[in-house]
């Protein structure tokens, strides 16, 4: 059983929520909240498996509620907004969740990702994470992080980690490279441990940061 707690400030959009996840036995939402305030106090007195956070809320947004869940290891959290170019999306990925979901999301979409997130996975898409930081970090700038944080990879998890963010699955990345596809995600494991990261979104944001990959790079 998925344990969710359901984060907007409309009735009408949680109502739709719990009518799609209520038609799938595996999903359960525990508690619902109108505001980021309110979200941070149901994920550290429920530490539901996920939380599904929409990001323009009064009283406290989605962002910074998303930053104290991540920081407390309450939950993870899943974004949700209504512009795929939401400027508060590249600040609740800085922050740590797991990735971000349009609010038109087909039903069998969202629940997938629900799954997918429970089980640790981003569900972020990297080539939408790509296009976040293209308009919010790329306008011309050069890097934004010391690019030193890289030297603590291998010449190989390098290349896995340019790889990665240029929107490669483990199974294109393998073809790329010539390897297994165990083999990258043993890369993907250790790249993830090294520098720190939650999951490939963090991965890809890391990239665009430090300067290894920029955008409009193919």
């Amino acid at each position: 059983m998925i344990s969710v707690v359901v984060v907007d400030d409309q009735e009408l959009m949680r109502a739709g929520f719990r009518m799609v996840l209520g038609a799938h036995p595996d999903l359960e939402i525990v508690g619902e909240a109108g505001d980021g305030a309110q979200a941070v106090e149901l994920a550290e007195r429920l530490r539901p498996d996920v939380v599904l956070m929409d990001v323009r809320m009064p009283v406290l947004d989605g962002v910074e509620a998303t930053k104290r869940i991540v920081e407390a290891g309450s939950s993870r959290v899943l974004v949700m907004t209504t512009f795929d170019l939401d400027e508060y999306v590249y600040s609740a990925l800085q922050g740590g969740a797991s990735g971000f979901l349009l609010k038109d999301t087909p039903p069998d979409h969202l629940v997938s990702a629900l799954r997918a997130v429970a089980s640790g996975d981003a569900v972020v898409s990297p080539s939408v994470t790509r296009r976040l930081l293209d308009r919010f970090i790329g306008k011309g700038g050069g890097p934004i992080r010391d690019s030193a944080v890289l030297d603590l990879l291998t010449d190989r998890e390098r290349e896995v980690l340019l790889l990665i963010a240029k929107g490669l699955s483990n199974t294109e990345i393998a073809a790329t490279l010539f390897l297994s596809e165990a083999t990258v995600k043993t890369h993907v494991g250790r790249i993830l441990s090294k520098l720190d990261l939650r999951d490939r979104v963090q991965a890809v944001v890391l990239a665009y940061e430090t300067g290894l990959t920029r955008p409009g790079l193919a």
